[in-house]
């Protein structure tokens, strides 16, 4: 499995138009309605996950994730802010990557591999850039396409 087999261009939202972390969560939620059984309960998963610890990584990026029953399978939604919003991110920045990753319970390990494979990607500044400045989602998708050729499939 790759990143971008289950991060479809209809799951890319170019301008992310929130301007607060709960509204990013539920703009990009909102891409995978299809996907998921219980669109609230997955969303006050992530909030509660959030509560927890943030998401926002630093570099502008934030993966907000959560493991729940209403979600059968893998899927993640990309959203990229013009503007930045606030994830009180622990490098104090706004965030204008936000990938939102949700998954079932059954499979931690896989969660943590599709986490890290967001990560080990967006840790190429000059990606990041590209992905920023990309004018639709099909050169996104492309970009990250790209980008991920270079690494194994995921178990």
């Amino acid at each position: 499995m790759r990143i971008t087999d289950i991060l479809t261009i209809n799951n890319i939202k170019i301008p992310l138009l929130a301007s607060r972390r709960e509204e990013a969560i539920k703009e990009l939620i909102g891409l995978l309605e299809n996907k998921v059984e219980d669109v609230k309960q997955a969303y006050e998963a992530v909030l509660e996950r959030e509560k927890i610890m943030t998401t926002g990584v630093g570099n502008q990026i934030a993966i907000p994730h959560c493991k729940h029953h209403s979600c059968p399978d893998f899927t993640i939604a990309l959203g990229i802010s013009e503007k930045g919003i606030d994830f009180s991110s622990i490098d104090n920045n706004d965030v204008r990557l936000v990938f939102l990753l949700l998954g079932p319970e059954n499979n931690p390990g896989k969660h943590i591999k599709l986490l890290s494979r967001i990560s080990r990607l967006m840790t190429d500044n000059a990606f990041r850039e590209r992905l920023l400045k990309a004018e639709d989602r099909k050169q996104v998708h492309d970009l990250l396409i790209e980008q991920e050729a270079g690494f194994a499939d995921i178990e």
